[in-house]
């Protein structure tokens, strides 16, 4: 295939051995997640040929953890890279989801507490976008969720919030914020309202912190999300690796 390599074909499985930008265009910048070391994807296509000026061709591919598509320079691939198998991952129900959320809250706790800012694409760490924050605190405890906030929603259970029954909301479950038409944030509740996230320096911060989502006071970071609320979700069950929609 022109402007392929000669060792990369379309179909092939590849394991990350070291992080890679994935990014969300076939050239130029915009970065749309990063690549952890261990992780799997399927090789779809190259870019249209020609590549722009100044800017080499890139790859489409699919992680095979979430099934988030997104573009990386295939000599990137070639040098951190090694072709792989498939790896079944295990679907987890409720039951095992709460039995490691100690473990995915710690992990976020432990985030804040690193010297960090607001990355859009951000998933590795220190740095974070908030749903790059959200999904690595899941995953690190082996429980994969969508890349994107408004995947995020749609895969978790609704929750009703409400500040005179706080108790519908447990530690663990996810805040979503953001106009009426689509969700554009997410944040992981810690219980009583409040909830850590990584958001932008346009919002007030740059990086980590806690807010409360039922709390009176002025924060201007508290009170632009409280103003976006959208709603919670509860994740019952961990993503099998399918593509999702659009």
């Amino acid at each position: 295939m022109r402007g392929s390599t000669p060792r990369l074909a379309s179909g092939a499985i590849w394991k990350i051995t070291e992080p890679l930008p994935g990014w969300s265009r076939p050239r130029g910048d915009g970065l749309a997640t990063e690549l952890a070391v261990g992780r799997r994807l399927r090789l779809l296509e190259p870019a249209p040929w020609p590549p722009a000026e100044g800017g080499g061709l890139r790859w489409r591919v699919r992680l095979l953890e979430d099934g988030y598509p997104c573009w990386l320079d295939p000599q990137a691939l070639l040098s951190h890279g090694l072709p792989s198998e498939p790896q079944v991952l295990p679907r987890l129900d409720r039951s095992s989801i709460q039995a490691r959320l100690p473990q995915v809250l710690n992990f976020a706790r432990e985030a804040l507490s690193a010297k960090n800012c607001y990355r859009w694409g951000g998933t590795i760490g220190p740095n974070y976008d908030c749903s790059g924050l959200v999904q690595r605190s899941y995953a690190q405890a082996g429980i994969w969720l969508p890349r994107d906030a408004y995947l995020q929603e749609r895969f978790c259970l609704p929750v009703a919030v409400r500040p005179d029954v706080v108790d519908l909301l447990q530690s663990g479950d996810l805040i979503f914020f953001g106009p009426p038409q689509r969700c554009t944030h997410v944040a992981l509740h810690l219980g009583q309202g409040r909830y850590l996230h990584s958001s932008g320096l346009e919002h007030g911060r740059n990086g980590l912190g806690v807010d409360d989502l039922f709390s009176a006071n002025h924060d201007p970071v508290a009170c632009h999300y409280r103003a976006e609320l959208r709603g919670a979700g509860r994740v019952m069950h961990s993503h099998d690796g399918s593509p999702l929609p659009p």
